[in-house]
């Protein structure tokens, strides 16, 4: 499945980022100090696991934290092992 044409959003009100897709919505919950943004929970909906949602929403919080000239903090465990299925993105690390 395909996630490119859904917009990122980063709810500041509650700490999130989210895609919505298929009316469910994935969230990765953060705090940010400064410039550091520390990503601490990822969760999907069942409905939407096994679909690359999860993927697509580290994928994209990681695109706006680069655009934005901000630096990542992982401490969501799916977060990491995205990190080391896709070292190149390191470069955003704290």
């Amino acid at each position: 499945m395909s996630y490119e044409d859904i917009q990122l959003v980063n709810n500041e009100a509650i700490h999130n980022f989210e895609l919505v897709i298929e009316a469910y919505r994935a969230f990765i919950d953060y705090k940010q100090k400064g410039d550091k943004v520390y990503l601490i929970h990822t969760e999907v909906p069942v409905e939407l696991k096994g679909k690359g949602a999860a993927e697509a929403i580290v994928e994209k919080t990681f695109i706006y934290l680069e655009e934005h000239n901000l630096k990542l903090v992982p401490l969501c465990t799916y977060v990491g092992l995205y990190l080391k299925r896709h070292p190149n993105w390191n470069r955003l690390l704290a």
